[in-house]
């Protein structure tokens, strides 16, 4: 996806100007077409542009799922009560506290004093409101039910917070373990095992091999740890920059999943992700090939978002979508039933539904159990750190006492 500027007139042919973010600059025509907008001109956003929405969001810290939750509860219970979409607006921008959602919703409310829909309003701020969301409230409009494209929205960023809170929560004690491993690890190294260096030189007898090994890396690790750190900093930095390409992205995408016990439940909140956005698109009368792309875009997964895609691209050619999703060869068993099922009865949004909430059973039954299974290897780790420290500290000292009584 790229960002696009444009200007275009509205019906009443006033100029508009503002940002969106499509695939294509056809894509960016079309979708300001479908929002009631002839397009004047249309052409890439700039690098300075693009990089003023990372500068911006990375100096006040961006818009939280938390805050995204609370202004779809809030437009949903303002909408119901009848109040204009505008006062809606305004309303929502003096209450919050959150800068980069009031700037953002400042040139929302210039947008829709011009004349715009709220969705081609808010698809000129994709760092806040993704396609997901955009679409949402696109559908929202044309039916007059944007009450309800709130209420989903809310509902699916609720469940998003919740499984984010959820992993947080399991993930804490091990990495606190880990934490701590590696700065015993260094203390180790730096301070413990020099100070019995001396005294083992001063035996004059051959070391043990676990030993001199732990002499070795001591010696190593005291005399090269700069070295060791700007290596470790620039390796980092390098596969950052090669995750941020799309084939290095696309390809720890996909290792992300064969990850032992975290791939399969990172696997999991993917597909329960998918499920729900699916559903929920589908169910608000979204046609399906655009249903699979904002799902597959919404699951934040490069490998699991390009499969989908080219389920969309078959499926527009004719096939069907059980057919086109069992070639993809990234869904469960379950999910594939569920699409046959819902074909042969006209309710795919339902069953795929019915499929998303069992996974999210099973992610909070994997959630809770995680730490329970990354438990054994970190103490088999810690275990084997103080064997082989003990083995190459209290051997030799052992033999030290043997000599003496002799």
């Amino acid at each position: 996806m790229a960002f696009f500027e444009y200007r275009a007139r509205n019906t009443r042919g006033e100029l508009n100007k503002g940002r969106l973010e499509a695939a294509t600059e056809q894509a960016a025509a079309d979708s300001l077409i479908n929002a009631g907008l002839m397009p004047v001109e249309i052409k890439e956003a700039s690098s300075s542009a693009k990089n003023s929405f990372k500068w911006q969001t990375f100096l006040h810290g961006g818009v939280k799922l938390e805050v995204l939750l609370i202004l779809c509860r809030q437009f949903s219970s303002l909408t119901r009560a009848g109040i204009p979409i505008l006062r809606i607006v305004e309303g929502l921008r003096d209450t919050t506290d959150n800068k980069v959602l009031i700037a953002a919703l400042t040139e929302v409310v210039t947008a829709l004093n011009q004349g715009q829909t709220l969705a081609n309003a808010l698809a000129a701020h994709p760092h806040i409101f993704n396609t997901l969301f955009v679409s949402l409230v696109e559908v929202g409009e044309s039916t007059g039910q944007l009450e309800e494209a709130f209420l989903q929205l809310a509902h699916y960023f609720q469940l998003e917070l919740d499984t984010k809170r959820r992993v947080k929560a399991a993930t804490r004690y091990p990495m606190f373990v880990s934490i701590a491993m590696v700065a015993a690890m260094v203390v180790v190294n730096i301070y413990v095992i020099p100070a019995f260096t001396g005294i083992f030189a001063s035996m004059g007898s051959e070391l043990p091999l676990v030993t001199r090994i732990l002499i070795a890396t001591s010696e190593f690790f005291t005399n090269y740890i700069w070295h060791m750190v700007v290596g470790i900093i620039a390796v980092i930095m390098l596969l950052l920059r090669y995750v941020k390409t799309k084939q290095g992205r696309l390809r720890w995408h996909r290792l992300l999943l064969r990850i032992p016990i975290i791939g399969p439940l990172v696997n999991r909140i993917l597909l329960a992700r998918f499920c729900r956005s699916f559903s929920m698109m589908l169910g608000s009368g979204v046609p399906i090939v655009q249903v699979l792309t904002l799902a597959g875009n919404a699951t934040g997964n490069a490998y699991l978002t390009q499969a989908i895609l080219e389920m969309g691209d078959k499926l527009a050619s004719g096939s069907s979508l059980s057919a086109v999703a069992e070639e993809s060869k990234v869904f469960t068993p379950l999910i594939l039933q569920m699409f046959k099922v819902g074909e042969e009865t006209g309710r795919v949004d339902q069953m795929v539904m019915e499929a998303g909430k069992f996974y999210e059973e099973e992610v909070d039954y994997d959630i809770s159990n995680l730490t329970s299974k990354i438990e054994p290897i970190l103490i088999v780790v810690i275990s084997a750190m103080v064997l082989t420290l003990a083995l190459g500290i209290f051997t030799p000292m052992w033999d030290m006492v043997g000599l003496v009584n002799q």
